[in-house]
């Protein structure tokens, strides 16, 4: 009996990994957002925006990218706390779309693809180079996938966000709230 349970304890075990390898991750949910943050304008390149007055301080933090308004929303259990503008892909480079999870973060994360460039704050997305991380934002920029924020927001998102947690890329996210 004894060994019946080792075995189908590792069986188990190797089962989950198999999973957690193979399985897409599209099962991820789109968060549910209860409140969007009022932003008196739009913001321009390099902007951002950060405010958790009155946002319960339990709840999961979720991010969303919209690669077509160049923005980042972060909520934290529904809640809008934070949006800034982003540098992402363009053409064959393209900032994929999908749900992703944060694989690794490094603080001090240098690219091993591209010249040594720098990638301060990274959260890394993919284990073929897509991450957030800290940036120059502007509007003649672009990345080589990358989301690429402006480095006083990732220093503060970096408090807020561990290994596991969710991140969705999208192309329009919300229309009827966000235009």
């Amino acid at each position: 009996m004894f060994q019946f349970r080792k075995i189908s304890t590792f069986l188990g075990a190797v089962a989950l990994l198999a999973s957690s390898i193979l399985a897409p991750q599209a099962a991820i949910a789109a968060p549910k957002v209860h409140t969007v943050a009022e932003i008196e304008a739009p913001l321009n390149f390099g902007d951002y925006f950060w405010d958790e007055t009155g946002v319960p301080q339990r709840g999961a933090v979720r991010i969303v990218v919209d690669i077509k308004a160049e923005q980042l929303y972060v909520y934290r259990g529904g809640y809008e706390i934070a949006r800034t503008k982003i540098l992402r892909g363009w053409d064959k480079y393209a900032t994929p779309t999908g749900t992703f999870k944060i694989l690794e973060k490094d603080k001090d994360h240098y690219s091993s693809t591209y010249d040594n460039a720098p990638m301060p704050y990274n959260h890394r997305l993919t284990w073929k180079g897509v991450a957030i991380h800290g940036a120059d934002v502007d509007d003649i920029h672009a990345t080589h996938g990358c989301v690429g924020i402006p480095l006083d927001f990732i220093k503060t998102l970096w408090r807020y966000t561990k290994v596991g947690d969710p991140v969705l890329i999208t192309k329009n996210w919300m229309p009827n709230v966000y235009g």
